[in-house]
């Protein structure tokens, strides 16, 4: 079974790592489609802190990861589902609901997030003056 999901992974984390493996659970061949620095920035109101070419260069170097490629839209996912053949989309239960309209063609799985992390977290700790 083919399995696609999508993701900023920026400031890549071990919630990013757990979600990937999960995903990789449910079948057996594993695609990412990462978001483009420009869907970042539409997404999350600024660009992300690693470029796309890094943040490639990350999700591709794990043993659960099979194929990367760029996600230029939120609106393609269809495109994206039957380019790459997927049986299976996995999101985080953070976007529960969102793509239940693409059930027509695959099957569509919703996986907890790993509580208590998150980029947006992490950012706002190291902004913080701990002195």
């Amino acid at each position: 079974m083919r399995v696609i999901t999508f993701g900023t992974f920026d400031v890549f984390h071990v919630g990013h790592v757990n979600i990937l493996e999960r995903a990789k659970d449910q079948g057996n061949h594993l695609i990412v489609g990462v978001s483009s620095d420009q869907l970042s920035k539409i997404k999350k109101q600024r660009y992300p802190i690693y470029s796309q070419e890094d943040r490639i260069h990350i999700i591709s170097a794990l043993d659960c990861v099979d194929e990367v490629f760029i996600e230029e839209s939120l609106e393609l996912k269809a495109e994206y589902i039957k380019t790459h053949k997927a049986d299976i989309l996995v999101m985080g239960d953070d976007w529960h609901g969102k793509f239940d309209h693409l059930s027509n063609l695959c099957q569509i799985i919703y996986l907890p997030r790993t509580p208590s992390i998150s980029t947006t977290e992490i950012i706002e700790i190291v902004k913080t003056d701990r002195t």
